[in-house]
């Protein structure tokens, strides 16, 4: 039986006349990252919110660490960590002062607790700033001190809401650095994000919510399987050959396929591809691009991307926010 560190079944919950959730189930392996995608209004932030303890669902049930959610709500609040969509920290005390607070709240003694917060902001970046009052930091800084309030208590489970809204993508890329630490040292965490891309660098697992109901749940790759095969693309280094080039991936297309010039909105000129059926097609490929001497300056055989994803899941456009 797979390891469940978090396990929700039937999740429903009402605000008014919106159906926020409908019957959501969601399972997270222990010791993976689960993404959660959905656009804006899906039902994410209401089951994370639930899992956490913050909001009592309508009907179901949910479990966190072997925890009963709705029955040992202390007890969940113990091996969990959270950070929202908003920085909840306090603007009029230090980022130092931030961490130790929450540090004591969560029975560590007084050093224990300025170590961890000392160490904390030097892992953030944070610690030049962390004797200044919060409400002297940036956005982004805000943001990483929520971050790093969320993770004091080491906890065993971390969600994370949108963690890396308003940073740099440099600090973003950052804090995919930290998710992967947290992993790496025996944390579980459930992440829903409005990028795509950082679904895709860091989900083991993802779950595509919509209208309130779960409507995917698989690995990225698995996902992309299932929208569509994989696209075989080839750029020759010299643009007059390129009929000859069309000709080759027509005789490696998928069945009722036919080759076609790469003319994306925003992609280089000078390209073909064509959908196949497996990776044999680029060993056959390469060997006729071979044989009428052919070279090329791209050859790459892809699956569909988590934005063509997105779009064929829920009919929403790629850039329509996921919040």
């Amino acid at each position: 039986m797979e390891d469940l560190v978090v396990r929700a079944e039937g999740l429903r919950k009402r605000f008014g006349k919106t159906q926020a959730l409908d019957g959501v189930d969601l399972a997270m392996r222990r010791g993976t990252v689960l993404g959660v995608l959905g656009p804006n209004g899906a039902g994410k932030t209401t089951a994370v919110r639930v899992l956490a303890t913050l909001l009592r669902p309508d009907e179901g049930s949910a479990f966190v660490a072997g925890i009963d959610v709705l029955k040992r709500p202390q007890d969940v609040r113990r091996v969990v960590g959270l950070t929202g969509q908003y920085a909840s920290v306090d603007e009029d005390l230090t980022g130092v002062q931030n961490l130790v607070l929450i540090g004591r709240l969560l029975d560590m003694t007084g050093r224990d607790a300025r170590q961890r917060a000392d160490e904390l902001l030097a892992w953030f970046d944070l610690a030049e700033a962390g004797q200044r009052p919060a409400k002297t930091y940036s956005g982004g800084m805000r943001r990483r001190l929520d971050l790093a309030a969320s993770l004091v208590g080491h906890p065993e489970v971390i969600f994370l809401d949108e963690p890396t809204t308003g940073l740099d993508p440099a600090k973003r890329e950052d804090m995919w650095g930290v998710v992967r630490n947290q992993v790496a040292s025996g944390a579980s965490v459930l992440l829903t994000t409005q990028y795509l891309e950082e679904a895709d660098a860091l989900a083991d697992e993802i779950v595509v919510v919509n209208h309130g109901k779960v409507i995917a749940h698989d690995t990225p790759d698995g996902l992309k399987r299932r929208v569509g095969g994989q696209t075989l693309r080839v750029r020759p280094a010299d643009q007059s050959r390129l009929p000859e080039v069309l000709q080759v991936l027509d005789a490696v297309a998928a069945p009722g396929m036919t080759a076609v010039r790469d003319e994306a909105a925003g992609s280089r000129p000078g390209a073909a591809s064509v959908p196949v059926t497996g990776d044999a097609a680029l060993a056959g490929a390469i060997t006729q691009l071979s044989r009428s001497g052919i070279e090329v300056t791209e050859l790459a055989l892809h699956l569909p991307s988590l934005d063509e994803v997105f779009h064929t899941l829920t009919g929403r456009t790629k850039t329509e926010e996921l919040v």
